[in-house]
Parts: structure tokens; C-alpha cells; sequence
């Protein structure tokens, strides 16, 4: 498999950086700019639609085992249980005090349901904004290993009628689904199973492999685009786990100062210490890629055919900055857009001082 590291650089040599990084024709900008992120959403919703159980069962991980089960907890009562007021409102009452250690652990990066207690290992099932996690604390030392499951197809039932870690597998009950968008409410999926009844196992031998020992299992790197194989993905010194940037060293240049800028902003959270919450980014710009985060960020590339497996059916990008367009009448005025999922800014960027000002130019909030 080529990483995506390397994916990033064959993009790079077919376009120039002009080309990545800018956009000069009014029709290309009108086009880019008026629904960049529904152009993004509709890519990916297209290639999630064209899966049924055939090509989801063909196009499975190596590592995933398979079960069609004879009695089984269908999704429908599933999910519709999961969102029962009395239900929800029960379980995080018992929520904070059931799942304390791995909260604390974890700094609550996860969403944590199923616990399991093996001699002196404690399992959980871990949920984030990436996707499934099985989450692990040894001797007072957390370890966290990504699925490599896309929740574009694969639904795991948020109870679970047996334990989750059993001779040497993680085993997950679920079905296989499909996503549905809601009319109206961007950035919102709604699920539809298309076959129930399926026992999700992994071998926990392939599950926890870190061929570099970096702290990322090989699954989540190969997901993502990093190498795991190199415990220093982007070469500039620091290991994966520890790198705000692990995919590209960072510089420091006016554009690529532009970008912090419009960095999405957590206030005075600190979040440089969560190893396992990252935001991801699609873009192929350079000064993109080169900018010095607060938190862990990843980028995929524009190109659905140069994006792993994983990230080509799954939507992990809740924010975006778009191309620059320069002024033509003014060399220090530039124009730039950002959009999360429900809410989009136009800027007017004037380099000055060696600083940016920043004016909203226009905009929507849904």
C-alpha cells in the first residue's frame, strides 16, 4: 500500500504550487467558493453510496473477521434504544462514575461504552470524531487502537450482549449500513442498516501491531495517511505520536501564517496533549500543510483516488479553509474562505506589518 505521505508528493509534482495553493480564474473561484464544503460532502456521499453488503464484504480489511449470527440485536432496536430520553438520561448519570478511569486516562477524547476487565487490563470500546477505537489501560499506562471500521458501513450496536475481548479477539456485535442524508441539516447522517446480524472480529495480535513504535497501531497510520514504518513520518525530528503536524515539517511564511489564523479556535483549552484527538483537514496547499497547530492535525488529499481506503468513504473533515485569490488591483490583498459544518465566512486578508487583517466579506450560519 502507498501512504498517503507519499500520495501528497506525487499531487505535488503533477501540480505546481500556484496551481495547489491558488486560485486566479473568477469561474474557478465563483465555482470553489460557493459551496466548498458541499462539494467536498457530495464526493464523499457519492463513493459511501455505491457500497452494498457485495462490495462492503469484498473491500473489508484483511484483518476483519466476519460472523453471520443466527440471534442477534437487530440496529433498529439498537439505535432507537441507544436515543431513548430514558435511557440516554440513565446512562449518563451512570456514565461519569461507570467509565472514571479511562475519562481520566484518556482526558476524554472518547466516548466509552462496553467495559471489560482481564487480570490486570481494563478494555473499553472507544468512540471519537476519527471513528471506532478499542481502548486499553495496563498497569496505569493507556493505549488506545483504531478499528480501521468505517461508520459509513459498519454500525457497532452500543450494547453489547457478550464481552467485547475474547481468546485473543475483539469481538463486536453490529450490522452493516448506510449513511442518509438529512435535507436541511448539514453535516448531519443519519444510519439505515442494509443486513443485520454480523459479529465484527479482530485479532487483538493485528489490532495493537506498532511496527514503529510510535504509539499509533499501524491500522490507524495506514488510515491516515501516515507511515508505519517510520516512527518520524514527516522527518523533522519528532516522533508521530508527540507532532502537532506528523505529516509535513512545518515553516514559517506569510501564507502559511494565513492559515493558523483561520485555524479553527478552541479558546483555552489545551489540546496539544490529546494524542488522539486530531482535526482533519482536505487540502493539497503547501502553506497548508506547513503550519505549526496548537492541536494534532491531519490533511487528506482533494483527490478521492489519491485518499486511503478508509478516508475515501469516511467523513472525518468537520472544518475547512479554501484556496487564495489574489487581489489583482492590491499584491497584499488576498481572499480566503473557512467553513465548519454549519456555517461558512468569506475574509479579506490584507498582509500588513507583517501581520494579517482579517474582514468578513460575507458568510452564512445555519
Amino acid at each position: 500500500m502507498r501512504y498517503l505521505f507519499f500520495l501528497f508528493l506525487i499531487v505535488s509534482c503533477s501540480k505546481s504550487l500556484e496551481e495547489r495553493c491558488f486560485t486566479t480564474s473568477d469561474d474557478i473561484w465563483t465555482k470553489y467558493f460557493k459551496n466548498s464544503e458541499d462539494l467536498i460532502n457530495d464526493n464523499y456521499y457519492a463513493h459511501a453510496q455505491k457500497y452494498n453488503v457485495k462490495k462492503i464484504i469484498t473491500e473489508k480489511p484483511n484483518y476483519l473477521q466476519i460472523v453471520n449470527l443466527k440471534k442477534f440485536r437487530s440496529f433498529k432496536k439498537d439505535s432507537l434504544e441507544s436515543k431513548s430520553e430514558e435511557i440516554m438520561e440513565k446512562k449518563w448519570k451512570e456514565y461519569d462514575s461507570e467509565f472514571k478511569a479511562f475519562n481520566n486516562k484518556f482526558s476524554e477524547q472518547f466516548a466509552f461504552s462496553n467495559q471489560q476487565k482481564i487480570g490486570n487490563v481494563m478494555y473499553a470500546f472507544g468512540r471519537n470524531q476519527l471513528g471506532f477505537w478499542l481502548c486499553k489501560i495496563e498497569n496505569e499506562k493507556p493505549s488506545a487502537y483504531f478499528l480501521g471500521l468505517s461508520f459509513s458501513h459498519y454500525y457497532i450496536n452500543e450494547v453489547q450482549e457478550k464481552p467485547i475481548v475474547n481468546n485473543g479477539f475483539l469481538e463486536l456485535e453490529g450490522s452493516f449500513v448506510k449513511i442518509v442524508k438529512v435535507p436541511g441539516l448539514p453535516g448531519y447522517d443519519d444510519y439505515s442498516a442494509i443486513e443485520d446480524g454480523k459479529l465484527f472480529k479482530i485479532k487483538l495480535e493485528d489490532l495493537v501491531k506498532d511496527s514503529d513504535h510510535d504509539g499509533y497501531n499501524d491500522i490507524f497510520e495506514k488510515s491516515f495517511g501516515l507511515n508505519p514504518n517510520n516512527k518520524d513520518t514527516d522527518g523533522d525530528g519528532m516522533d508521530d505520536f508527540n507532532d502537532l503536524n506528523p505529516m509535513f515539517k512545518s515553516e514559517k511564511n506569510k501564507f502559511t501564517q494565513l492559515y493558523e489564523t483561520l485555524l479553527p479556535d478552541y479558546g483555552s483549552e489545551n489540546l496539544s496533549n490529546k494524542n488522539y484527538y486530531f482535526e482533519i483537514f482536505i487540502s493539497d496547499c503547501d502553506y497548508f500543510h506547513q503550519i505549526s497547530p496548537k492541536y494534532h492535525v491531519l490533511f487528506s488529499p482533494e483527490d478521492s483516488k489519491s485518499k486511503t481506503d478508509y478516508l475515501k468513504v469516511t467523513d472525518v473533515s468537520s472544518h475547512g479553509i479554501g484556496k487564495i485569490k489574489r487581489n489583482k488591483n492590491n499584491l497584499n490583498i488576498f481572499y480566503i474562505k473557512e467553513w465548519g459544518n454549519s456555517s461558512s465566512t468569506d475574509y479579506s486578508a490584507e498582509y500588513k506589518n507583517g501581520k494579517w487583517i482579517l474582514e468578513i466579506a460575507g458568510g452564512y450560519v445555519i
